[in-house]
């Protein structure tokens, strides 16, 4: 467990002083719930065994509404399943920003610039993702920008007011689904590479459940009134890494002395060859 996940639990023992409250979705509609018959693994409290590292296996992280394939990525269907058609439902305002957001997406996109991904974007990347839990805690933590959450009981109010590029997020089990409402995401982040996005009114209610073993169905409810004409849902399945040695890497994204940031893995041997920092710091130095 590295240093980020410690971290991680270490805000949920703090702040959480009871388990994620067991409760039934009223607000869901039966069209969006997945009905299955899997029995999950469970902790000592009896609640569904989530611990693991899990990733999207698609490319709907380009575009939301699906897209054709691309030089080094394949197509994707929509996984917008409501409404039917697979588009989102934009205002007719809203949807010629989103135009603007696609036309400049290559320089005004916050995730190049190294912004946190958000909700639900963090869960769509080609990147992977890891929950901790235990009795009364739950954590994720996600590889790209050191971005994690702490999902507080529904009991406690959310912090109204305050934004997070991850959102505030409180959660409740329905049956063997982690429901996960998540409120206070500002308006600074987009939901893919095509310039979708929302304001700071989006409202999101995750639901995660157990398919099998390694496969766990996602959905995500939108709700925006500054952006979209009614609500609106995704649905994916994220897949288990159940590779040897598998784990969450210290993903940085550092800005050269071009003034470009750039993502740097460990896994990437060349990677602090594209930072002059000896030069860097000669600048910085000059400069004073």
């Amino acid at each position: 467990m590295n240093r980020r996940a410690y971290l991680a639990l270490a805000f949920a023992a703090i702040f959480v002083a009871c388990g994620v409250a067991a409760a039934q979705d009223s607000g869901a509609s039966a069209k969006t719930k997945t009905v299955v018959s899997y029995s999950p693994p469970r902790l000592a409290d009896g609640t569904p065994d989530f611990r693991g590292i899990w990733q999207a296996r698609t490319t709907a992280y380009v575009n939301i509404e699906g897209h054709s394939a691309e030089p080094g990525v394949p197509a994707s269907k929509s996984i917008v399943v409501d409404p039917p058609d697979g588009k989102i439902p934009y205002l007719p305002d809203a949807l010629k920003q989103r135009n603007k957001n696609y036309a400049d997406r290559a320089s005004v996109d916050p995730r190049l610039n190294c912004f946190q991904a958000g909700v639900p974007r963090a869960v769509l990347l080609p990147t992977p993702f890891q929950f901790f839990e235990s009795v009364g805690y739950l954590a994720v933590v996600y590889q790209e920008d050191h971005a994690y959450r702490i999902v507080l009981p529904s009991t406690v109010p959310h912090d109204d007011g305050i934004d997070f590029y991850m959102g505030d997020s409180r959660g409740h089990w329905d049956g063997n689904t982690l429901v996960v409402d998540v409120t206070d995401l500002g308006d600074a982040t987009w939901l893919d590479e095509a310039g979708n996005y929302h304001s700071d009114q989006l409202h999101v209610v995750e639901r995660y459940t157990l398919l099998g073993p390694d496969k766990m169905n996602y959905e995500a409810t939108m709700d925006d009134p500054m952006v979209y004409a009614k609500p609106w849902t995704i649905r994916l399945t994220l897949y288990r890494d159940k590779s040897r040695g598998a784990r969450i890497v210290e993903d940085e994204c550092i800005e050269d002395s071009q003034g470009i940031w750039q993502h740097v893995s460990p896994f990437d041997p060349k990677a602090l060859l594209r930072h002059n920092y000896a030069a860097e710091l000669a600048a910085a130095a000059k400069s004073k």
